[in-house]
């Protein structure tokens, strides 16, 4: 585990600071970015969030799928938390918090941003970070492997439909085709290319070429991630200091809902007997989520400066020490399982 992994939260802290103090001081250079767009879809943001997913699915190996029929029960428990589960119970908490506990404080439009926002998380399962979660809990590599490709194969067809329905319960407008410009942008194209790169690069069981791409493109990545939060928050500048409080309004029901996620998943693998290496990366792919793309189509969907952008921003500051916290969990109970 690099340096960057094993102080994630400090580097978004320090970005996350960066952001806002930049934004706060230099908003007409925010504003001249902020206005290259194409098709609602900001170019400068849509580069640096390519720069962070490419290297991720290259590292995914979609033949591995064909493997899954040894052990389903680790994939049936991802795919119904992702699927049946974790959307719902987002939307339902965002709904709850901004419409009912939290209406006195925040204006409509805006609590309706925030729930888009928290939706969008809901909606977009972990294809990165999981195999950082998967390695800190000695997880089969191979088994997470598996569970990713296959989220993700369903995420290309699940991803508009699953979000166009919640966001309208939340009564609000979906534009479909820039939410599909999103899902193909974000999702589709960049599995292509890592597809490609795979099949131009492996040799058989030789992956060296690969390893050797991927080390050199891992500093890029956490370059993209961090200079992406920099800019997502330097564009909410002025919002979030003049509503501090309005992040720790949205961090509430977003830490509620990772915790009450991974109880539920975690409890689960231990009733269904799952080995303690296919339950852990299971429980992680099914709590911690595809914050990029949530925040990419927040920002295609509502703008760079909208509640739903600001809430997915909020999410990658909750998710990280969140997430550190259940793999400190999960390897102290590590005895509750059988191997």
């Amino acid at each position: 585990m690099g340096i960057f992994e094993r102080y994630l939260s400090v580097w978004v802290g320090l970005a996350i600071f960066s952001g806002v103090l930049l934004g706060s001081n230099f908003p007409s250079a925010f504003a001249v970015i902020a206005a290259l767009e194409w098709a609602h879809v900001n170019l400068v943001v849509a580069i640096l969030i390519w720069v962070m997913i490419y290297p991720m699915m290259v590292q995914i190996d979609f033949s591995s799928i064909k493997d899954v029929g040894r052990k389903p029960k680790g994939l049936v428990l991802t795919l119904v938390i992702n699927w049946l589960i974790k959307p719902f119970s987002m939307a339902a908490l965002g709904w709850l918090f901004f419409k009912v506990f939290f209406a006195g404080w925040v204006e409509p439009e805006t609590a309706n941003e925030y729930i888009a926002g928290m939706i969008l998380l809901g909606v977009a399962p972990c294809t990165a970070m999981v195999f950082v979660w998967s390695q800190l809990t000695k997880g089969d590599p191979n088994y997470t492997l598996i569970q990713v490709s296959v989220n993700d194969v369903i995420m290309i067809f699940a991803f508009a439909p699953l979000t166009a329905l919640l966001l309208g319960v939340s009564d609000i407008t979906v534009p479909w085709e820039t939410l599909l410009i999103s899902v193909v942008l974000y999702v589709l194209l960049p599995l292509l290319a890592g597809v490609a790169t795979r099949k131009l690069l492996d040799r058989g069981t030789d992956h060296s070429k690969v390893d050797s791409l991927l080390a050199k493109l891992k500093p890029w990545s956490m370059v993209g991630l961090l200079a992406t939060v920099v800019l997502l928050f330097g564009f909410q500048a002025n919002t979030i200091l003049a509503q501090p409080f309005n992040i720790v309004l949205i961090a509430i029901p977003l830490t509620i809902q990772t915790y009450g996620i991974f109880a539920i998943a975690y409890f689960a693998a231990k009733s269904m007997k799952l080995p303690h290496n296919i339950a852990a990366p299971a429980c992680m792919i099914g709590t911690s989520n595809f914050f990029e793309l949530a925040v990419a189509v927040a920002i295609s969907l509502f703008g760079l400066h909208s509640g739903a952008a600001l809430a997915t921003v909020v999410g990658v500051l909750v998710e990280v020490p969140v997430m550190l916290s259940l793999v400190y969990f999960v390897n102290k109970t590590r005895h509750w399982f059988t191997e």
